[in-house]
């Protein structure tokens, strides 16, 4: 009964996010003035890896390696396009590995998400690094795969049932700098705001200096650490338009 409730606001929050940012790629550029043919929307693909961890599976590390790709559009909030703001539709995997410590002899999961990132964006005019922040709704197209090999006598977690739940919502933190021309590196951290899966039980010894037996359960969480290639066709007007700015100052 919990999990269908989560699983409906999940869904309200989905659709309501849609509109919202349908609504907004609609009324910013019709508000936004060209200039000089200047593009007010950017389209650009994606392509990366992924460091994941899941925060709760009693492990520590970014350990499981993915990749990530997507397309996404980016629109200018300002005249000088120092704000801005992006929508993306990426294919991202994430999970968790360890083949070296206690109590998993080896712990390797993955899962495949889509996600839809939505980011408001700052350059520094000085520095040309490119800040972001925002929200990330994720939707898991493939339960976790792979192998979960544990250390007798230490503690068990319960394998009995290992879905997740379908939808993750997630904070972003970007930044990105322009190499050349339309080329972009991008660095981004991910972090699960509500729990992908909740109250995993473990049975056995908590701490290293625990003597009895004991239970308890974690949520999960998911994290992820990503660098990414963009090209963002159109990007060399956006530069010469920038640096007509500095030269009026």
């Amino acid at each position: 009964m919990c999990q269908n409730k989560v699983t409906s606001s999940y869904m309200k929050l989905r659709y309501t996010t849609t509109i919202l940012l349908l609504s907004l790629l609609v009324a910013v550029p019709a508000q936004a003035q060209r200039r000089q043919n200047r593009q007010v929307i950017r389209a650009y693909p994606t392509l990366g890896a992924t460091a994941s961890q899941i925060r709760g599976d009693e492990l520590r590390g970014f350990r499981k390696w993915g990749f990530t790709a997507g397309v996404g559009a980016i629109v200018d909030l300002t005249a000088n396009q120092r704000w801005q703001m992006s929508i993306e539709a990426d294919y991202s995997q994430r999970g968790a590995f360890n083949n070296t410590h206690e109590p998993y002899s080896l712990f390797q999961f993955t899962m495949n998400y889509v996600d839809i990132p939505l980011t408001v964006h700052f350059t520094d005019p000085y520095g040309g690094m490119t800040f972001g922040l925002g929200l990330v709704y994720g939707r898991l197209v493939q339960q976790p795969h792979g192998l979960l090999i544990y250390q007798p006598g230490y503690f068990e977690p319960d394998t009995s049932d290992m879905s997740f739940l379908k939808n993750d919502l997630s904070a972003a933190l970007d930044v990105r700098f322009a190499v050349w021309r339309g080329l972009t590196l991008n660095f981004r951290y991910q972090m699960s705001l509500l729990p992908v899966k909740r109250d995993w039980h473990f049975t056995g010894l908590q701490n290293e200096d625990d003597r009895e037996i004991s239970t308890w359960q974690n949520n999960l969480y998911n994290s992820s650490l990503s660098l990414r290639v963009l090209y963002v066709f159109g990007d060399d007007n956006s530069k010469s338009h920038r640096n007509k700015n500095k030269k009026r100052r």
